[in-house]
């Protein structure tokens, strides 16, 4: 397998996914708790990226283990497309998931017991996202299962690494008696800031879903498009994007973040823009990348304005 197939098969464009929460979880660490723990991060990181890359390798794989369309199994899906035998696929999964997984366990002897459990929440949902026999992808729960396990889920692991135990949860056990303590305002906080990426990334596989309705249907992959039909599945598509707007200014306004946040607003041309050209039409080809493009302009200008505003962090 060469360098080029096994990125097709991760699908390695796609991390940006994961790429973004991590980013803004760091800086939101830096600007808001004014703390940072590079160990830690790059610890996380790679971790992150090699547990995404498992998900995505088991998606694939699934995909074509189930497919019922022949033309999709032999020359859609790049296990098929590139004839890659399954066991080599096997093979990168178990080594992926291994290293993210001793990875992880690094990280909870370096900070708490409590890291266990949430990567350990994570690990769960990515891998039953699209393996067993009814796979999470498979049923109307992806989109908001994606949103929080990667715009929730990664924004507050990297800020949890980064903080001092006892500034959001911390588990402590005298004898026979365990103590759970933590800070649920700053949890909310957290959660409530995270949302702009929950929805962008909710709208990833949003986007995905509804350009791929048709050939789901065929494959038997039923989601939340089929359900709620493509008209409302667009009107949510906007909507979730129009929202990330609303967060940052209540943001603001409610100090958690800097003032300079509010120049996000400047990037509603352009995802105005994009969201005209998907509700024309939705097909995987020509519309699916603008989901991939509003996350990038909206989450990127978020991480470069979050950046600018540590100069004027005290």
């Amino acid at each position: 397998m060469t360098v080029n197939v096994f990125l097709k098969l991760v699908e390695i464009q796609t991390k940006i996914a994961s790429l973004f929460p991590f980013l803004l979880g760091a800086l939101f660490s830096l600007t808001y708790f004014k703390t940072f723990n590079i160990t830690n991060t790059l610890l996380f990181f790679i971790a992150m990226l090699l547990f995404d890359m498992t998900t995505t390798a088991i998606n694939n794989l699934m995909d074509y283990q189930k497919a019922k369309d022949e033309t999709y199994k032999n020359e859609v899906n790049i296990i098929g497309q590139q004839n890659i035998a399954e066991k080599t696929v096997i093979q990168l999964i178990i080594v992926m998931l291994s290293i993210a997984s001793l990875l992880g366990l690094w990280l909870v002897f370096q900070t708490t017991i409590l890291l266990l459990f949430m990567g350990g929440t994570c690990f769960i949902v990515g891998i039953f996202y699209t393996f067993g026999p009814v796979p999470i992808s498979r049923m109307p729960l992806g989109e908001i299962l994606s949103g929080l396990v990667m715009g929730f889920g990664i924004f507050f692991i990297t800020i949890y690494v980064n903080v001092e135990a006892e500034t959001l949860l911390n588990l402590t056990f005298e004898g026979t008696s365990f103590l759970l303590t933590g800070d649920y305002l700053s949890i909310i906080k957290i959660a409530f800031v995270s949302l702009p990426t929950v929805f962008l990334i909710a709208n990833i596989m949003l986007a995905n879903n509804i350009c791929d309705l048709n050939q789901d249907i065929d494959n038997h992959r039923f989601t939340l498009p089929f359900y709620i039909g493509k008209k409302y599945a667009v009107l949510l598509f906007n909507a979730l994007t129009y929202a990330s707007y609303i967060v940052i200014i209540l943001a603001v306004i409610l100090k958690l973040m800097h003032p300079l946040l509010l120049l996000i607003v400047m990037t509603l041309i352009p995802l105005k823009n994009n969201l005209q050209q998907f509700n024309q039409q939705q097909i995987k080809e020509e519309t699916f990348f603008i989901a991939i493009k509003n996350i990038t302009i909206f989450s990127g200008a978020e991480i470069l304005l979050l950046a600018f505003s540590l100069l004027f962090v005290d």
